[in-house]
C-alpha cells in the first residue's frame, strides 16, 4: 500500500491510509493536544452509551438513549481549503492534505472546549498563579479544600494540557455536583467529581481488556457520567487489573498504593519485593496458559535453585500481592514449585556461556550464596573453585533445613546442574584451618568470595547445659542431615522461636519423641519462624508456649527433669535492640530432653586482628553496593554479613557478588539472561464470572497420621488443574506497564535567537527570560511581545532562553507570574527587579 503524503505545519509527513491526522502528527513528533484520545484506544466519537450505570449506590439512567460519545474537542486542526476546523482524532489523512495545528482560531476554539471540561472538574489550582511548587497542604489563595485539585497535581495530564492550551479568564468557577467518592474498594479510589467524561476507562475495559465492567450515560444536564454496569465492581466482572486507572487523565481513578515516579515498583510489588526480582506475573501467566516448561525458564533467568525456593522460600511476594487486597494472595511459591517440577530443560537452550577468561575465583562456602556466585561466574567464563568445610555442598540448605521441608534429591539435582558447568569442588576444606586467604591469592585466585554462612548454633552460659540430654538446635539438625541414627526421649523441650527451633521440634517427633514443646521469648505473633511452619508444627502436636524465657534446667542425678521458665514482658528495648525484660513470674514444665535453638553465628576465627576485613557485631562489613570487604578483591555475602536471612536473600547476594567480581576481573558485570523470549502480554484477559471471589487453591499436604513415620516431604505440589486455577487468580498487575501514554505537551521555553523571535506574535502578553541554566531572571508584561523580546535579545546579555504567554491583561498577569516565582523560589537566581525598568 502506497503511503499517504501530506503536510503538517509545513512539514512533509508520510502515513498509511486510514491513519488519523492526530496519529500522523504524533508519529512525526508534532504535538496536538487531546484528552479523550489515547494511543492504545479507539476514538471516543461514536462510542455507545449504556442504558444505566452505577456510581456506588447511585443509579443513573441514560437521559439520551442511543447517544454516543462526542470526544473532548481539544484536538481541533485546520485543513487548507476547508472553512471549519476538524477533529484530528477522527479525520483521516489524504494525499496532498495541508494541516495547520496552531493559529488564533484553533487556540480560541480549543480554549472554549476546555472551558466545558473544566466546568465539571475542580480547577482552582489550575488557574492559581502560585501553582508551581504548591505543597497541596496549605492554600495561600484560600481556595476551599473541595475545590482544590487532587494529589495527582503536578503529575496530571489534564493540568499539562490545560496549561498548554491556556485557561480563559472567562472560565466559570466549579460547582460541586456532590457525586460519590468510593474509597472502600480494593486497590484504587474512585472520585466521580474529578471525572471529565473522556470515557478512556470505559473503552480500555471493553476494547482492550475485554471485560466491559464500566459504561457511561448522559445525565439530565447532558453531562457524561461514568460508572459500573452493575452495583459493584465485582458484580460487573472487574478483574482489578487497574488498566482503567492507568489511562485516566485526571485523579478520578487513583491507585491506593502507587506513588508518582515509582509506578513500576508499586504497580508490580511482588516482583519488586523479591530479592532477585523474578518476573512473577510473567511465569504465572505462562502457567495459566499451560506453558509449564516456559514458566520454569522464566524463573531460571534469576535463580539456579527454583526447586529449593518452591519449597522453602519465605515468599515475601505473597505478603504484598495485590490479590490479597481483594481476597487471599496468589500462591506464588507453590506455583514456582509447580513450574520447576514441569521443567523439561528449555532454559538450557538459551543459556549463555562466556568464553574462557583465564581468571580464577575462589568461593569459600558451598551454601546458596556461594553456589549462586559460582554458577554465574562460571557462565561468564571464569575458572571457579568452591571450598567448603563439610563433605557435601549445600550449606544450610542441606544441613539446616529439615528433610521433611526440603528433600535431599531436589537439592542434589540443582547443585549438580551448577557443578556440571565445570566448577571444581573441594570438600572438607575449612578456611583458617586448611588454607588461608593469602594462600588463595598465592595460588592465583584473583578474586575471593567469602560465603561461609552462619552454621554454628549460638551458645549461652547456663548451668547444666553440658548434660548429655541437652542438645543444640543447629548441631541436632546437622547430625540428622548427616544420616546419624538419633533417638530422642519421649518429652522434648525446645527453647527458641525461629525456624531452627520449629524444625527441631518437628524433627524430634520424627526421631522418637512423643511430645515436643517450644518455649520462646517472643509473643506468638512476633515469633521469627514462618507462620505456616508454626501452624504445621501445631497441627502435628507441637505445643507452643510464647513469652517465656529459660530460667534454669531442672535435673536430678545427671538427668533432665524439666525446665523453669520465666515470663518475658518485652524482647526489645525502646531502641529496638535485643534486651529482654522479665516479670519474675515463673513456671515449671516437665521434660527429659532439651534442645537449645537460640540463634546462629558465624565462625570468623580466620580473620586476624590485623586484617583489612572488618567485623562488626559478629558480621563481616561489606560495601552494600558491591559486597567488597575492606580487602581489595575479597567479597562477602549471605548470612555472614547480616541476619535474618533466607535462601532467596543469599541467592540475591550471590548474584550481586558475581556481577561485582566479574566487573572487577575486567568483565561487564552483566549476568542477566533471557531464557525464554517473550513479548508484550496479551492484554485481552476477558471475563470470568465470579473472578473476584475465587478462593486460593489449597496446597496438598501429607496427612497427620503418617507425617511422623519418617522424613517424607510434608507439602506436595499442585495438580495441573489446581495450578491452572491458581495461576488464573493473578490480577496481572504488570499489564499496565505495556500501555502507551499520550505525549507530553512541548515545553514552550525556546532559545533566545532571531529565528525563534520571528515566530513570536505582535500582540499583548507576558514573557520570561532565563539564563543559561534555565533559571528565570526576569518577567515582563508588554503591549508588543515581539518588540519586547527583540529588545531583550539585543540588550540583555545574561538571557539565553525565553517563553511567552499571550494575554491582554498583561499587567495583571505579569504581577501574578512574579508573585508565583517569589512564592516558589523566595527570590529567583539572578533576578534583579530594578533592571526590568532600566531595560524597558
Amino acid at each position: 500500500m502506497n503511503p499517504v503524503k501530506l503536510r503538517i505545519n509545513g512539514q512533509e509527513v508520510e502515513a498509511t491510509a486510514g491513519t488519523s491526522i492526530l496519529q500522523a502528527a504524533r508519529m512525526s513528533g508534532i504535538y496536538i493536544p487531546a484528552l479523550c484520545s489515547h494511543p492504545d484506544l479507539g476514538s471516543a466519537e461514536g462510542f455507545l452509551a449504556e442504558n444505566l450505570i452505577y456510581q456506588c449506590n447511585k443509579k443513573t439512567a441514560n437521559a439520551r438513549p442511543y447517544s454516543a460519545g462526542k470526544g473532548c474537542g481539544l484536538c481541533l486542526v485546520s485543513i487548507r481549503g476547508e472553512s471549519d476546523l476538524v477533529k484530528s482524532c477522527i479525520t483521516e489523512v489524504t494525499n496532498g492534505m495541508s494541516v495547520i495545528t496552531e493559529n488564533d482560531n484553533i487556540r480560541e476554539q480549543r480554549r472554549n472546549n476546555l472551558v466545558s471540561l473544566l466546568s465539571i472538574h475542580p480547577h482552582a489550582c489550575l488557574t492559581c498563579a502560585q501553582q508551581e511548587g504548591c505543597s497541596l497542604s496549605q492554600c495561600s489563595s484560600s481556595v476551599p479544600e473541595e475545590e482544590r485539585c487532587c494529589s495527582k497535581f503536578g503529575h496530571c495530564e489534564l493540568q499539562d494540557v490545560a496549561n498548554y492550551i491556556g485557561i480563559p479568564l472567562s472560565t466559570p468557577g466549579w460547582l460541586s455536583a456532590g457525586l460519590p467518592v468510593f474509597e472502600d474498594q480494593p486497590l484504587f479510589v474512585k472520585d466521580y467529581n474529578l471525572c471529565i467524561g473522556c470515557t478512556r476507562c470505559v473503552r480500555v475495559c471493553r476494547d482492550i481488556i475485554g471485560i466491559g465492567a464500566l459504561g457511561f450515560v448522559y445525565d439530565e444536564t447532558g453531562r457524561i457520567q461514568v460508572g459500573t454496569i452493575e452495583p459493584t465492581l465485582e458484580a460487573s466482572g472487574c478483574k482489578f487489573c487497574n488498566a482503567c486507572v492507568e489511562v485516566c487523565p485526571t485523579g478520578a481513578l487513583m491507585d491506593k498504593s502507587a506513588c508518582m515516579g515509582k509506578m513500576g515498583e508499586d504497580i508490580v510489588p511482588c516482583r519488586e519485593i523479591c530479592p532477585v526480582h523474578i518476573d512473577i506475573p510473567g511465569y504465572l501467566r505462562l502457567i495459566a496458559e499451560g506453558r509449564r516448561n516456559e514458566a520454569a525458564a522464566v524463573i531460571r533467568e534469576r535463580v539456579p535453585f527454583p526447586g529449593v525456593l518452591g519449597r522453602v522460600c519465605p515468599h515475601p511476594c505473597e505478603k504484598v500481592c495485590r490479590r490479597g487486597d481483594l481476597k487471599e494472595p496468589v500462591s506464588i511459591c507453590a506455583l514456582k514449585r509447580y513450574a520447576e517440577e514441569g521443567d523439561q530443560g528449555l532454559w538450557k537452550v538459551n543459556s549463555k556461556f562466556g568464553s574462557e577468561t583465564g581468571k580464577k575465583v575462589a568461593i569459600v562456602g558451598a551454601g546458596p550464596a556461594g553456589l549462586t556466585a559460582a554458577f554465574y561466574l562460571r557462565k561468564k567464563g571464569h575458572g571457579v573453585t568452591v571450598f567448603d568445610a563439610r563433605a557435601r555442598a549445600g550449606g544450610m540448605m542441606r544441613y539446616g533445613i529439615a528433610r521433611h521441608r526440603l528433600p535431599e534429591e531436589i537439592l542434589d539435582r540443582e547443585i549438580n546442574e551448577i557443578f556440571k558447568l565445570g566448577i571444581e569442588f573441594r570438600k572438607n576444606q575449612s578456611l583458617g584451618n586448611d588454607f588461608t586467604i593469602d594462600q588463595l591469592k598465592n595460588d592465583g585466585y584473583e578474586a575471593i568470595f567469602l560465603a561461609v554462612g552462619a552454621q554454628s548454633g549460638r551458645r549461652i552460659t547456663l548451668e547444666k547445659s553440658d548434660l548429655p540430654d541437652v542438645l543444640w538446635g543447629v548441631d541436632f539438625l546437622v547430625q540428622v542431615a548427616e544420616g546419624r541414627d538419633i533417638r530422642l526421649k519421649e518429652n522434648v523441650i525446645v527453647i527458641g522461636g525461629g525456624n531452627v527451633a520449629v524444625d527441631s521440634s518437628m524433627t524430634a517427633l520424627r526421631c522418637g519423641a512423643k511430645n515436643a514443646t517450644i518455649a520462646c521469648l517472643e509473643k506468638r505473633e512476633d515469633m521469627p519462624a514462618y507462620d505456616w511452619e508454626i501452624e504445621r508444627a501445631v497441627k502435628e502436636g507441637v505445643k507452643v508456649m510464647p513469652s517465656l524465657g529459660l530460667s534454669r534446667i531442672l535435673h536430678k542425678d545427671g538427668h533432665i527433669e524439666g525446665v523453669e521458665l520465666i515470663e518475658c514482658t518485652s524482647v526489645l528495648d525502646e531502641n529496638g535492640n535485643f534486651s529482654p525484660s522479665f516479670s519474675g513470674k515463673k513456671e515449671n514444665i516437665k521434660g527429659d530432653q532439651l534442645i537449645l535453638a537460640i540463634g546462629q553465628t558465624s565462625d570468623l576465627s580466620f580473620i586476624g586482628d590485623d586484617s583489612s576485613i572488618s567485623v562488626e557485631a559478629g558480621f563481616i562489613v561489606v560495601d552494600k553496593g558491591t559486597l567488597e570487604t575492606g580487602l581489595k578483591g575479597v567479597y562477602s555475602g549471605g548470612d555472614v554479613t547480616g541476619v535474618p536471612w533466607s535462601v532467596i536473600d543469599a541467592i540475591a547476594d550471590g548474584r550481586k557478588a558475581a556481577a561485582s567480581i566479574d566487573k572487577f576481573l575486567g568483565g561487564s558485570g552483566d549476568i542477566e539472561e533471557v531464557l525464554f523470549s517473550r513479548g508484550a502480554p496479551n492484554r485481552h484477559i476477558g471475563r470470568d464470572e465470579g473472578f473476584a471471589s475465587w478462593p486460593r487453591e489449597k496446597v496438598p499436604e501429607l496427612g497427620l497420621e503418617s507425617s511422623h513415620q519418617g522424613f517424607q516431604e510434608i507439602v506436595s505440589g499442585y495438580s495441573d488443574q489446581q495450578a491452572l486455577k491458581e495461576a488464573k487468580r493473578c490480577l496481572q498487575c504488570d499489564l499496565r506497564l505495556f500501555f502507551d501514554s499520550n505525549p507530553v505537551p512541548p515545553k514552550k521555553i525556546k532559545a533566545l535567537n532571531r529565528e525563534n523571535i520571528n515566530a513570536v506574535p505582535e500582540g499583548e502578553g507576558v514573557f520570561r527570560l532565563y539564563d543559561v541554566e534555565k533559571n528565570v531572571i526576569f518577567i515582563k508584561g508588554c503591549a508588543s511581545l515581539k518588540d519586547a523580546v527583540t529588545k531583550a535579545l539585543n540588550e540583555y546579555k545574561k538571557a539565553a532562553w525565553f517563553d511567552f504567554e499571550e494575554n491582554r491583561m498583561y499587567s495583571m498577569r505579569e504581577s501574578e507570574m512574579i508573585q508565583r516565582h517569589i512564592h516558589v523560589f523566595g527570590k529567583m537566581p539572578g533576578f534583579v527587579e530594578d533592571e526590568i525598568d532600566d531595560l524597558f
